[in-house]
């Protein structure tokens, strides 16, 4: 995921890169981890941005200036939007170094 992030920065794709986790089919953003592909897992990874979450109104206009205020500078944290059985919600996870 952190490798996502720095591409999609220094290509300046997104200053708001998100990181998707969900255990269906989904077409949201590019698949990077495919459960798949790696056996024993649920969880599936694909590298989107704040400006699709737009396109597709996930996020909606409206909302975009709140999401900024809370986003976490992304040299230091991953934005991962969470889809399960639970819902969905946005966490922040520390990047390892």
């Amino acid at each position: 995921m952190t490798q996502a992030i720095i591409v999609i920065s220094d290509q300046d794709v997104s200053d708001y890169p998100i990181m998707v986790a969900h255990q269906q089919e989904l077409e949201l953003g590019m698949p990077i981890f495919k459960r798949e592909d790696n056996k024993g897992s649920k969880w599936s990874i694909h590298a989107s941005t704040l400006e699709e979450f737009v396109s597709r109104q996930i996020i909606f206009p409206e909302k975009v200036d709140e999401f900024k205020t809370n986003y976490k500078d992304s040299e230091s944290n991953i934005c991962v939007f969470v889809l399960s059985e639970l819902g969905a919600e946005f966490i922040f996870l520390p990047v390892k170094k």
